[in-house]
């Protein structure tokens, strides 16, 4: 019995996350972060330098803790200006786990700068790489005897390219931006029915935040981010970050998402119902040193999923770390809080 329910812990999570065989479910496919405006690298390549140092940032996420088979995501992004700050050059590598599928990427991104006022850069962005999709569908039978579906007879294993592209224009207080970061819909099963097949999807971002000071010793940092995934709602992420002397940081962030229904149209009966996944997030940043930088998120989910008997409704937890290179060098000016 307890294998026969991690297999569907496993199961539910993978059709979740991308929708096959004779299902179809509209839901974000792309890796969720909840410190997004500490990790715009990971979002957008046109942020590429923005920080005018050599920055460097690792980021953890394990996704609704003791849950088993749940999202796991690693990434680590580095970052620098070079031809007088004129060009951006970045990397970012990540590693995704969610049950038995796994994906390994390394993305080189670079930005053209354009200074169009005293303070404010608009950066245009383009990124290229590769993401190395594996995915271990024979281990995910619905029963401890196995089953017929054709869909989970066979492991997958890829080498999908692709790029993307983003648009950010920022300053010391305020930053906006856009980006498609993967524009190529790779195939991720040759397996299908009818119009549903597995893809990866086009996912587009939408940034914006600004600071507001409150006085000498406070501001107020508040940031947003909208999410489209093709064929879904748009989800919302809204934040508020308050500073304490430019070197520690508590905040809260709301996050809206929506899935559509999940359908079962061979005729056998079953469905996941329409709902919406929202948490509520608390997170404190604190800048040890002029370099280094450090962030914990907690996100408690507000609503649960659940499928007959099974319920998945648990706690998220993320930290980050940043180091940056060269500060002191007259390369920083000002705080930067993006």
């Amino acid at each position: 019995m307890q294998q026969s329910s991690r297999i569907k812990k496993w199961a539910v999570i993978i059709l979740l996350t991308l929708g096959v065989s004779s299902t179809e479910v509209l839901a974000q496919q792309d890796k969720m972060y909840s410190q997004y405006m500490f990790n715009m690298m990971a979002l957008n390549p046109a942020y590429a330098g923005s920080r005018d140092v050599l920055s460097a940032t690792g980021l953890y996420r394990n996704q609704w803790v003791n849950v088993e088979g749940a999202p796991k995501t690693m990434t680590f992004t580095l970052d620098a200006p070079i031809n007088k700050e004129r060009v951006g050059l970045g990397v970012q590598v990540y590693n995704d786990q969610i049950g038995l599928q796994n994906e390994t990427g390394i993305y080189a991104s670079y930005a053209f700068r354009i200074r169009i006022g005293e303070r404010s850069t608009l950066a245009l962005g383009l990124q290229a790489g590769a993401t190395s999709f594996r995915w271990n569908l024979s281990e995910a039978m619905l029963s401890p005897g196995g089953g017929n579906d054709p869909v989970f007879n066979t492991n997958i294993s890829k080498i999908l390219p692709n790029f993307g592209t983003g648009v950010y224009i920022s300053n010391d207080k305020a930053y906006l931006g856009i980006s498609v970061p993967q524009l190529i819909s790779n195939n991720l099963s040759e397996y299908n029915t009818g119009d549903n097949r597995a893809k990866q999807k086009r996912h587009a971002y939408l940034m914006s935040g600004f600071v507001i000071n409150l006085g000498s010793t406070l501001k107020l940092k508040p940031s947003l981010l909208a999410k489209y995934a093709e064929g879904a709602p748009i989800g919302l992420d809204g934040n508020l970050n308050l500073w304490i002397n430019d070197r520690i940081a508590i905040g809260t962030s709301y996050r809206h998402n929506q899935w559509s229904t999940l359908n079962n149209s061979s005729g056998s009966g079953g469905s996941i119902n329409d709902y919406v996944s929202d948490a509520v997030v608390g997170m404190a940043e604190i800048q040890l040193t002029d370099q280094i930088r450090i962030g914990y998120a907690y996100d408690m989910m507000l609503n649960g999923l659940k499928q007959s008997n099974l319920s998945i409704n648990s706690g998220s937890h993320e930290v980050m770390l940043r180091y940056e290179f060269g500060f002191g060098k007259s390369k920083i000016l000002t705080p930067r809080y993006f």
